[in-house]
């Protein structure tokens, strides 16, 4: 029955049919191209011989609906839809005698190759015959009379207003497309990456399916985008082929779902929908798709358009490899510059990019050494002198942290420290002095037969970070310089001080007068031998 010349037109229907028809027309196309490369691979070309025929009147098809199927054309055309329902019925029947022609001569063979993918095509043109009435009819307000009860009408080659199919395209690149349609995907690179196919007809799924397998890729398929989204969350995926009409969440959806959880942000998506109009594309570019391809794809584009995001997606993985290499390299950096430099030192080196210099009124300084060092190098190996000595400043490190002291440095065998230089104490001579004497009994412990002499001397020092290429924190003053020479006037396993420094002990140490000592640039200086500390 005609379309009435008043029918009014339904724009969301007018989608509708396009998605689906050209849902079933890519599964013809798609399954005929399959075969045709499968044909190829086996030398059996002229097996299938008619499938050039096929794919070159589906793509004519596919012409002609695109064109038909607008709210324009249809508007300005009253009898397109009706003329398009019977061009469509007529080649879902020709579709059909031909692939059952085809079925029957391929099951007379040993092997019996195609017989699942003719069969499917057989269902697609079938499909493609009942439903296009049907959809062609509900694009029009419901008093319109439809094309349901229209009648097939058979081919007419040649006739004049007929539309002929399986006819071989005519002129001079004729022989040259249809080896073409044959070949052109038969040569292929290797291709690797995980993929996701999401479509909600089961036809669909099993082409892109065998499409991605013949092209090297692992496959995996969700039947709608609940469960796509449940695997997303489970298996690491490369790369998802989303269609975007599904019942219960549609594909827009599903690409905003993952486009708004940081754990599938990165993965890109292709959205492949039988919908070819700027607005969809628009929206789901807009949302965050990598690209659009419209059913039926071609296979060399669909190969193309993944190869490009796939591409993507490892340059953007090796990048945040390379971020966390930098990364770890970053802390492993930090964690070097706080065992160089005092915590809130090396705080304020990263934060400021340098350190301000400081005065610091009330300082003890300790000042260990090894006796006999030199001595002892010269009459061990280099090895059992790297190990003592790391054992010793492992334990004096250990001392120093248990009393509130700051390691500043060691020199060779010598082991520099203070108190009340970056963290306040109560008596910064007491902490040093207790420090000391635990020092001296833990190198008479550590099995090497050293013995050391210890130096403290408390008063102002400056500190600051010296060099660029190698940071180094280190206090100077005359509290430095004469804590060394307390250390150089101790005797082996004996702690001194100055006399200065034995009056802040005041009363804490029992100890006893060393004498009286020249000091370089001090004079004579009275030396106390502190023997406890309680």
């Amino acid at each position: 029955m005609p379309t009435p010349r008043n029918a009014r037109i339904l724009p969301e229907r007018v989608s509708v049919a396009r998605h689906d028809l050209r849902n079933a027309l890519g599964e013809i196309m798609g399954f005929a191209e399959l075969i045709a490369e499968e044909a190829t691979d086996l030398g059996q070309l002229q097996l299938v011989a008619e499938l050039p025929v096929l794919q070159h009147a589906t793509e004519e098809i596919l012409k002609r609906l695109g064109q038909i199927l607008t709210v324009e054309h249809l508007a300005a055309h009253a009898d397109a839809s009706d003329e398009l329902g019977r061009t469509l019925q007529r080649f879902s029947q020709a579709t059909d005698d031909t692939v059952t022609a085809l079925h029957a001569r391929c099951a007379q063979l040993p092997t019996r190759p195609f017989l699942d993918d003719l069969l499917r095509i057989c269902a697609s043109a079938r499909r493609l015959g009942v439903r296009a009435p049907e959809l062609l009819a509900e694009m029009f307000a419901p008093d319109v009379p439809t094309l349901a009860d229209l009648e097939a009408v058979p081919v007419h080659p040649g006739g004049s207003g007929e539309t002929t199919f399986f006819r071989k395209p005519t002129g001079p690149a004729t022989e040259g497309e249809n080896t073409a349609l044959l070949t052109r995907a038969a040569v292929r690179p290797p291709a690797t990456g995980t993929i996701l196919v999401v479509d909600d007809t089961e036809s669909n799924r099993a082409l892109l399916t065998r499409r991605l397998s013949r092209e090297g890729f692992t496959v995996a398929i969700a039947e709608h985008g609940r469960r796509a989204l449940d695997l997303l969350g489970r298996h690491a995926f490369d790369l998802v082929l989303l269609d975007i009409m599904m019942p219960e969440m549609d594909g827009h959806q599903v690409l905003t779902a993952m486009k708004t959880d940081p754990a599938l942000r990165h993965i890109p998506v292709i959205m492949i929908s039988g919908l070819d109009d700027l607005d969809t594309l628009v929206r789901c570019i807009e949302g965050g798709a990598e690209d659009y391809l419209t059913k039926p794809f071609d296979p060399v584009l669909l190969r193309a358009r993944i190869g490009a995001c796939l591409d993507k997606k490892h340059l953007r993985d090796r990048e945040l490899e390379h971020l966390a290499t930098i990364e770890e390299q970053r802390r492993r950096a930090d964690e070097l510059l706080h065992v160089i430099l005092p915590h809130s030192i090396a705080v304020e080196l990263k934060e400021t990019n340098g350190v301000q210099p400081r005065h610091h009124p009330h300082v003890a300084v300790l000042f260990s050494d090894v006796v006999g060092f030199t001595a002892y190098c010269d009459q061990h190996p280099a090895t059992e002198v790297i190990v003592h000595l790391q054992a010793l400043v492992r334990a004096f490190e250990e001392i120093a942290a248990r009393h509130g002291l700051e390691k500043i440095k060691t020199i060779g065998d010598a082991f520099m420290a203070t108190a009340g230089l970056i963290e306040p104490v109560a008596n910064p001579a007491l902490n040093a002095v207790r420090a000391g004497l635990e020092m001296v009994q833990a190198a008479r412990s550590l099995g090497s037969g050293w013995e050391v002499h210890i130096g403290v001397h408390s008063g102002p020092v400056i500190s600051g970070v010296v060099g660029q290429r190698k940071y180094l924190f280190d206090v100077w003053g005359d509290t430095v310089n004469t804590a060394s020479r307390m250390c150089g006037l101790a005797g082996s396993g004996e702690l001194c001080v100055s006399e200065h420094t034995w009056r802040e002990l005041a009363g804490d140490c029992t100890g006893v007068s060393a004498g009286t000592f020249p000091v370089k640039g001090k004079g004579e200086l009275q030396v106390f031998r502190v023997t406890a500390a309680r």
